[in-house]
């Protein structure tokens, strides 16, 4: 199993709005084959003083993968593409972290 822990920082003001694609496209990810989980994540409210907040313009994503070549397929799926391409302009950084278990 292949863990994603990516955190995309949109422009200022335009975290909404990309969420907004990313959520449309959660549909098209869930249907493939590999696919065990994948999801948008804000800031919690109200959460201990140990939190360290992602900011207004940030959201992190969280994606289960059944093996690395589920991943490759998924990075390479038309809807991935279209969703970066409709995305590049709005995002200030984006940086993806893949893991395995220890």
């Amino acid at each position: 199993m292949v863990t994603i822990f990516a955190i995309i920082t949109a422009k200022p003001g335009l975290r909404d709005k990309v969420l907004a694609i990313f959520n449309a496209n959660v549909p098209k990810v869930h249907a493939e084959d590999g696919c065990l989980e994948y999801r948008a994540t804000v800031d919690a409210q109200g959460a201990p003083p140990m939190q360290t907040r992602l900011g207004p313009d940030s959201f992190a994503v969280v994606e289960r993968w059944a093996s690395m070549r589920a991943l490759e397929i998924h990075a390479a799926a038309p809807h991935i593409v279209a969703y970066r391409a409709n995305t590049q302009e709005m995002v200030a950084s984006r940086v993806v972290y893949i893991l395995s278990n220890s």
